[in-house]
């Protein structure tokens, strides 16, 4: 973050860089987008929506990163209001590596 002579905040583009993964299929098949700051972020948003094997070309690159991911029901944390629900699913990933791919 850098602060202008105005006064103003200008964010940094590293700060911002948002990035767009797609969620393939064992066939290659892009069948959703997930966005994210990281890899892990993408994949943990893919898990919580019930996938379990993972795997996310980085759009604009040829690389495929691979997750093992899974729902995990927990208790609700202490701070929780009180209109939550006793249990809450929280997404769980492993990463188990990258895939160079030649052709997307």
């Amino acid at each position: 973050m850098i602060i202008a002579p105005t006064g103003g905040i200008i964010i940094d583009e590293k700060e911002t860089k948002i990035r767009n993964f797609a969620l393939r299929d064992k066939e290659g098949n892009e069948i959703g987008v997930f966005t994210g700051k990281s890899p892990r972020q993408a994949a943990l948003k893919a898990a919580n929506r019930g996938h379990s094997d993972i795997r996310l070309r980085e759009r604009g690159t040829k690389k495929v990163h691979l997750f093992e991911g899974k729902r995990v029901q927990v208790d609700k944390p202490k701070n929780a209001p009180t209109w939550m629900t006793d249990k809450i699913w929280k997404p769980q990933v492993k990463k188990v590596g990258i895939e160079k791919l030649e052709d997307i």
